[in-house]
């Protein structure tokens, strides 16, 4: 199976991310969604390319955990690289890709 590295900036985003469900929701809706990544990151461990491509840029797969987040990815024969995890509520501007993706 390939091996899973998380960008700086998709690391941020969980951890922001989860933060909010702890304060602003429950400790319950933070392990669903713990839980849910956790599916989402072995599916695209074993099958990355059934998710579809993303716009943004050449090489980069999207795959929506929730209607809320949204999780870009890249991935080689040995790696999946997690390039970024997005809030869909947020302005889509916001979204900033690293020029190299394929330097992981």
């Amino acid at each position: 199976m390939r091996k899973v590295v998380f960008s700086k900036s998709a690391s941020f985003g969980i951890d922001k991310l989860l933060h909010y469900l702890e304060s602003e929701w429950s400790v319950k809706d933070k392990q669903n969604f713990i839980q849910k990544l956790d599916i989402a990151v072995l599916q695209i461990c074993k099958y990355p390319l059934s998710t579809e491509k993303s716009s943004l840029k050449s090489g980069l797969h999207r795959l929506v955990i929730t209607k809320q987040t949204t999780l870009y990815y890249t991935h080689n024969e040995k790696r999946v690289f997690i390039v970024a995890i997005f809030d869909t509520r947020q302005n889509p501007n916001k979204l900033k890709i690293k020029k190299s993706i394929s330097t992981y």
